[in-house]
């Protein structure tokens, strides 16, 4: 970062509204009281908005200023009235570009989608507006959520909140940094490749990726084959993390795989003593995955934090070929991708219009055969097989959440990583693969920075429907130590002297 930039961001910090600092829970309690109203609290955000979101690009299509103030205005009248919608009463949020948001354009960061305003909100966002908050914007994404890099030629490039030259993570690159640069309270993202995880990491905040069904899918499109992707929350706290996914999941007639979920979002929920807890460090899968000597050096650091909180931690690995686990991947998502993408793919004006990655996802889709689909499906179930006995001796996995720090915001995706060459634009993503194939719950959490003041964070994985066990570790992990407290401007701060 320069010494203009550094500058700047001080600045910045001297500037920060109180209000945009408070948690989001915290915010929620803010405004229920009455201490604070609606309106101050929408001022503040679209103040510090205007004056962060140009170093990163990460909140877009904000709607007008006088607007968003009439909404918060009436959010107040009806406190005064006796009204109170919910926690997020009055909350500014901004989902995530690939959502549906009523009255707010859904560009999926293609040229190739409408930006007329949505008629209709996706089943996560109206939950969401249902608790009260106000939607002021999107958040950006990579093209079609492909790549863990969110550019895009619509929107431009999201770039780290903790250094603007390089990139966010993605696809809810957008949704991470925002959260990381105090621009939103919480935020929702989705994950298929790590969407929640990776951006979480690379920004120092939490990123859920919940149980496959948790949080209903769609309601929109296809809705029995997708299995890889999932909507999940983002914040800066575990117990806003909980909030968000309380509020978002649950079962809904219009989503038939979506299931019920028996986290409450209430504080003490999250309490619990984790002394005598089975912990297996998957590290690199036994030298498998490439991942840069700094990255393993912070996950293995954090290991003694599970130590401390009474945990027996152990390197341990599943019993399955690796390489065919990612062979298993791309035929997945190889064949989701290019049923998605696919009717852009048959008319050449739209097809030249997709960045050659997405091409190349569907044209490889479009080969497979039913016993290409059939098969992956098999080896899938072998590695939930694989898997599951893990947990006959251990309650919780631990993964890196990234294999590299955010890499330079002018490259789309790295060509190699810790010296290894990577053949395709995501397999520097790999690590992130496991838990997606399973549909477990697991969480990244920031696990510090590195010498070059970028941030990483660890993948916590639990067994099939464990939510609530992995917030709870999370949160028991944050109690030991709150990495969020170090804000990019304070790093910065570090970095100056």
């Amino acid at each position: 970062m320069t010494e203009a930039k550094r500058s700047q961001a001080i600045q910045g910090a001297e500037k920060m509204h109180p209000l945009v600092t408070l948690d989001a829970l915290a915010l929620s309690a803010a405004v229920r009281s009455k201490e604070v109203s609606c309106r101050e609290v929408m001022q503040a955000y679209l103040e510090h908005i205007a004056q962060m979101n140009p170093h990163v690009n990460a909140i877009v299509s904000l709607r007008p200023a006088d607007e968003l103030l009439d909404e918060a205005k009436r959010a107040d009248q009806l406190l005064a009235q006796g009204t109170y919608l919910g926690w997020m009463h009055g909350m500014p949020q901004a989902p995530k570009d690939l959502a549906s948001c009523r009255g707010l354009p859904t560009s999926k960061g293609s040229p190739l989608s409408s930006m007329e305003p949505a008629l209709g909100d996706a089943t996560c966002i109206a939950r969401v507006r249902d608790a009260g908050a106000i939607f002021i914007g999107k958040t950006n994404v990579s093209e079609f959520g492909l790549g863990s890099n969110s550019y895009n030629p619509v929107f431009g490039v999201t770039r780290n909140a903790y250094d603007s030259s390089r990139i966010a993570g993605g696809s809810s690159g957008g949704a991470a940094a925002a959260l990381a640069m105090r621009m939103l309270p919480v935020a929702d993202g989705s994950d298929m490749m790590g969407s929640l995880r990776n951006p979480a990491a690379f920004n120092n905040v939490y990123g859920f990726r919940p149980t496959q069904g948790r949080v209903p899918y769609g309601s929109g499109g296809e809705l029995f084959l997708q299995q890889l992707s999932t909507e999940g929350p983002m914040g800066r706290t575990v117990a806003d993390v909980a909030r968000l996914f309380a509020t978002q999941a649950g079962y809904d007639s219009s989503c038939p795989l979506s299931g019920d979920t028996d986290v409450t979002g209430d504080a003490e929920q999250l309490k619990r003593d984790f002394k005598g807890a089975r912990i297996g460090w998957l590290g690199n899968y036994d030298g498998y995955l490439p991942i840069e000597e700094e990255v393993m050096a912070l996950c293995e650091a954090a290991l003694s934090d599970f130590a401390d909180l009474g945990c027996a931690v152990e390197q341990c690995q599943p019993d399955y070929p690796m390489e065919k686990l990612w062979e298993t991947w791309l035929v997945h998502r190889h064949w989701l991708v290019g049923g998605n993408l696919g009717p852009y793919f048959s008319d050449p004006v739209q097809r030249a219009l997709l960045k050659p990655e997405a091409q190349w996802e569907v044209e490889s889709g479009l080969n497979l055969k039913a016993d290409d689909i059939f098969r992956a499906s098999l080896a899938r179930s072998d590695w939930y097989r694989a898997i599951h006995k893990l947990f006959e001796q251990f309650d919780y996995l631990l993964l890196p959440s990234a294999q590299m720090f955010p890499f330079d915001a002018a490259t789309k995706w790295p060509r190699s990583v810790a010296g290894r060459e990577m053949d395709t634009y995501h397999r520097w993503m790999e690590v992130v693969i496991g838990p997606t194939l399973a549909g477990l719950p697991v969480m990244s959490v920031p696990v510090g920075f590195g010498k070059n003041g970028l941030p990483m964070g660890m993948q916590i994985i639990g067994p099939a429907r464990d939510d609530l066990g992995v917030l709870q570790l999370a949160h028991a992990l944050e109690g030991l130590r709150s990495w969020v407290s170090q804000t990019p401007l304070t790093v910065v701060e570090t970095l100056n002297r």
